[in-house]
């Protein structure tokens, strides 16, 4: 498994955290102009831009002018908060960093949220994937089949309100 190239850029960028790389990856996607600012999402409360520029020196300067968190707790969360760092910012194309496995139910939330966005998926592929028979990992089975477990109830509770959009958590 490898990950993809984005075609072209967005005007935002939006990782989900949760998963390896996520962050650094985003982060490069910023420095290579792939989008005007980066929103990382689900950040834990000790996360600030001061922790992200030490574990990535070499991105400080676009950590310090161009990086918002949010401290969402689930992927729902997420994607409310993004739909507000979008609006805030008037952006309509949002390139979506997450895992791979969990790409598919980010991009629904996200969708269900702000319908009219373009999203441009940027799957991370752990390490763990890339390194071939991932399907014979018992721990990396377990994250996929809970991953689409969950993808699952978020499209049944979709297709029950079909027409409400989570405005707020509870």
């Amino acid at each position: 498994m490898r990950e993809v190239t984005l075609d072209r850029d967005g005007d935002g960028i939006v990782a989900l955290t949760g998963g390896p790389s996520r962050i650094t990856d985003a982060i490069e996607l910023l420095a290579a102009g792939r989008g005007k600012r980066l929103l990382i999402s689900g950040v834990s409360p000790t996360t600030n831009s001061h922790e992200i520029s030490r574990l990535n020196p070499e991105f400080e300067q676009w950590v310090r002018c161009c990086v918002d968190f949010d401290r969402s707790v689930n992927t729902l969360g997420n994607a409310i908060e993004i739909r507000k760092w979008a609006e805030r910012r008037g952006f309509r194309s949002l390139v979506v960093v997450t895992s791979n496995y969990h790409m598919p139910r980010a991009l629904a939330e996200i969708r269900r949220q702000i319908p009219q966005a373009t999203l441009l998926p940027f799957p991370v592929v752990a390490d763990r994937q890339r390194a071939g028979a991932w399907w014979s990992d018992a721990p990396m089975i377990r994250l996929m089949m809970s991953e689409y477990v969950k993808l699952i109830l978020a499209r049944l509770r979709m297709a029950i309100s079909p027409d409400a959009q989570a405005r707020e958590l509870p």
